[in-house]
């Protein structure tokens, strides 16, 4: 029909294009390479001076994944949009970069192409298993963006989604995709681009804008009250708007200090712009809602194709049930309110340790109780099959347990 055959790593790069990325630096890691393969192939082809001849595109091979974001995070500091894209190791060693560009305020972006792990694991098998290191990378206080594509489209769509998000909320934004959605041909909806989009930017500050201020310009001042300060790009003034980037602590100016009140300022403002967050990030996926359902089931990337079918499946054996699929963290008021208006809701998820329903008990308080975990983790795509089976089981489970109460 009209679907396309097209592996997700592709429709990355290509949507990195798009998105207007001029930068990529990188080591190379299973499953990730073939991502920054195709940016560079489609950079050769639309990323060309037309009438010089000359790259518009610079991609740069680091020595190690320290280099690679740590070059990430410069090039947006001075004002390109640039990527780097990894899998679960390459996510721990940049752990402390990622801890610098939050606590600093400038935008990367990153892709985490997840394999099987820990450690080296299963490099050639797929899993969801770096939620959380993702949502909470670094050490201290810090929470991350993270979206989930579930499509080759949505992987394209999401890169330039991750770009606008990581400048307007000046933050690392994750883009969590998988081996399996990575790596592997998938039959997709055709991408479209709206001709007229623009670049989100974010609240950057240009020479007119600086010229006309009056006041001392501050990096971290919430002039808006939604947690995001007004930036820089080096070079934009020659006296105006500078400040001294810095990963330690400091005040709303960008100087030094270790003050106990200015450093619960920030980390408040910082808690704030994360609620910010919440209303621009892709909103989840809700199915045609049962209104007999007292069961729910959530998923989220490539967990979706099977997700669907067992649903689809479940409905056909007569068992009323709502599903809804997560697109990005932090989860808005609509997740919450679907697990609320379910007696109990299936987690469908491919790690061991059930890490977003973890990700949810945690950042929404909701009753662990209600939340099942269904889980794969032997390294092979998730399928319907499995899906029905463990919920059935749960519920016959249940069936017996509510009559072997009601006897009693």
């Amino acid at each position: 029909g009209n679907r396309i055959l097209i592996d997700g790593n592709s429709a990355s790069g290509l949507g990195a294009v798009y998105a207007g990325a001029t930068v990529v630096s990188w080591y190379p890691i299973t499953p990730s390479t073939s991502l920054v393969e195709a940016f560079e192939e489609y950079a050769k082809k639309y990323r060309i001076d037309p009438e010089t001849g000359k790259k518009n595109y610079a991609i740069v091979q680091a020595e190690d994944e320290l280099a690679a974001i740590g070059m990430a995070i410069g090039a947006n500091w001075n004002g390109a949009r640039s990527f780097t894209a990894t899998s679960g190791p390459g996510l721990s060693l940049m752990n402390e970069f990622l801890g610098i560009a939050y606590f600093s305020e400038v935008p990367v972006v990153l892709v985490d192409v997840q394999r099987a792990g820990p450690s080296t694991g299963m490099p050639t098998r797929t899993q969801q298993s770096d939620i959380l290191m993702g949502a909470y990378a670094s050490h201290g206080d810090t929470k991350h963006v993270l979206l989930f594509p579930s499509t080759p489209a949505e992987c394209f769509d999401m890169m330039a989604d991750a770009f606008d998000l990581a400048e307007s909320l000046q933050t690392p934004v994750l883009v969590m995709s998988d081996l399996d959605l990575g790596m592997n041909d998938h039959l997709s909806a055709p991408f479209f681009w709206e001709k007229d989009r623009k670049y989100k930017r974010g609240k950057v500050l240009s020479n007119e804008d600086l010229e006309k201020m009056n006041t001392r310009y501050g990096r971290y001042l919430d002039i808006d009250n939604d947690g995001i300060p007004y930036r820089t790009i080096p070079g934009a003034h020659p006296t105006k708007g500078a400040y001294f980037t810095r990963g330690s602590s400091h005040d709303e100016y960008g100087l030094y200090t270790e003050d106990s009140a200015a450093y619960v300022r920030v980390m408040e403002r910082l808690e704030k712009k994360f609620e910010t967050a919440k209303q621009i990030v892709p909103k989840p996926f809700m199915y045609q809602k049962k209104d007999k359902s007292k069961i729910g089931i959530l998923f989220f990337g490539t967990s979706t194709y099977s997700s669907e079918e067992a649903k689809d499946i479940l409905l056909l054996q007569g068992v009323e049930i709502d599903a809804m699929r997560l697109r990005a963290f932090p989860f808005n008021e609509d997740v919450n309110l679907f697990i609320e208006n379910h007696d109990f809701v299936f987690l469908i998820e491919q790690n061991r340790d059930a890490q977003m329903r973890t990700l949810l008990i945690g950042e929404l308080d909701v009753n662990p109780k209600k939340l099942i975990k269904v889980l794969n983790y032997d390294g092979m795509p998730i399928t319907a099959d499995f899906i029905v089976n463990k919920i059935t089981k749960e519920l016959e489970l249940m069936n017996q347990y509510t009559a072997e109460t009601l006897s009693i």
